[in-house]
């Protein structure tokens, strides 16, 4: 029997992943996402702190000549304690195909298209762009939605600055625009002076759809997106730290290596200058069913990321003491935030410390088929609730707000 039948059959339906951090040279750690306090620079200092777990990922991360191998591809953990073997999900997936994922995603994408991260910046990022379709495949990628939820059990402190600039700010010209872009060698381009910067507050998420100026702020971030690197930095000094111009032309196919216009036209104006973006965007959580028909059952299920058709989310809350079968109509992964328990036959916790390198009982994928017949959830505490986030591939069928 091969690894990845093993990995099915061990844990019926619901497959254990083991934790995958991802570092990042551009960015200072914000040290939230519960690795060891002596693990964060564990890669070395050229590689940058580790500021990123990836969730549920086939998508290898790209962080240029010094990527390590499988950087950014979460495992599936098989066999016994002591004895663990590891495979890559992207593996186990192309192998067993809509056996996994279901059929419906599997004949649509061949690959699970979509992944989530937490995010974990001490400052801000650059305002920076994701490509849509159309321009992501002129150098052979896809474009790249996302979507943020702000995990209460992650923020403690909200970092060094708490806001998101989103868009452009109505009344903006696209000259004035092309000149920021332009004077990005002279210092502070100074981009976000025509952007507008929102609080963040933990609870509550935002959407992020392809060709939106975005500058993430720091709180500690749960990022759902379409499983795609793509990106351009469109702002030259963030945090007084100076942003590489090679990353404002990343993205850009080698015929338009220089040209201003191709940047530009990479923004979707409309969507920048909309003024009801907090309308259109911000995303507050929304209960699944009826809030006290949950409540009555012993737990409380909320869609966090609903806004974007290549990706949804949801938290979960397992009351104290209470045993719940949950069914989903589509396969999912899932990350524990809260609590200790079961799920299935596996155990569930949440660990307050990892170590580089240690396994865990925190991460898990759930096959279409685990989900739709229903996942027996118990939380063995007397006082804590077990919160759990889910991330859902494309055209989730359960969404219908």
């Amino acid at each position: 029997m091969s690894l990845a039948k093993k990995a099915l059959e061990e844990g019926q339906g619901i497959l254990r992943l083991s934790p995958t951090w991802v570092p990042r040279s551009f960015c200072v750690p914000g040290r939230r996402i519960k690795l060891h306090p002596d693990d964060y620079y564990v890669l070395g200092g050229e590689r940058g702190g580790i500021d990123e777990r990836w969730l549920s990922s086939t998508t290898a991360a790209e962080n240029g000549p010094l990527t390590g191998k499988h950087e950014g591809l979460s495992k599936v953990i098989v066999g016994a304690e002591g004895k663990e073997e590891q495979i890559l999900l992207k593996d186990v997936i192309d192998e067993l195909k809509g056996e996994i994922i279901g059929t419906r995603i599997w004949e649509e994408h061949e690959s699970w298209p979509m992944y989530s991260k937490f995010f974990d910046n001490m400052g801000p990022l650059p305002h920076h762009i994701h490509h849509n379709d159309e321009h992501a495949a002129k150098i052979g990628m896809k474009g790249k939605p996302e979507a943020y939820y702000f995990p209460p059990q992650l923020n403690n402190h909200g970092g060094d600055f708490p806001y998101t600039f989103f868009g452009i700010a109505p009344g903006t010209t696209r000259e004035q625009i092309k000149e920021c872009l332009m004077n990005f060698n002279k210092g502070d381009n100074k981009i976000t002076s025509f952007s507008q910067a929102f609080k963040l507050d933990p609870g509550t998420g935002w959407d992020v759809p392809p060709g939106m100026l975005h500058a993430p702020g720091s709180m500690c971030t749960y990022e759902p997106q379409k499983a795609s690197d793509v990106f351009a930095m469109y702002q030259s000094l963030v945090n007084e730290a100076i942003i590489p111009e090679e990353l404002l032309w990343k993205g850009t196919p080698k015929d338009r290596m220089g040209d201003y216009d191709q940047l530009m036209e990479v923004i979707d104006w409309d969507l920048n200058v909309d003024p009801n973006i907090l309308e259109t965007r911000f995303m507050a959580p929304i209960p699944v069913k009826d809030q006290s028909a949950m409540e009555s059952e012993g737990y409380v299920e909320n869609w966090i990321c609903y806004r974007s058709d290549a990706f949804s989310a949801k938290e979960l809350t397992v009351m104290p003491g209470q045993s719940v079968v949950i069914k989903d109509q589509a396969a999912y992964g899932m990350i524990m935030m809260q609590g200790h328990g079961t799920m299935g036959v596996w155990d569930v916790e949440t660990p307050a410390l990892i170590r580089y390198g240690q396994l865990t009982h925190d991460e898990y994928f759930v096959t279409e088929k685990a989900a739709k017949e229903g996942v027996k959830i118990s939380n063995h505490s007397k006082t804590d609730p077990i919160v759990m986030l889910k991330h859902f591939g494309p055209g989730n069928p359960d969404l219908n707000l």
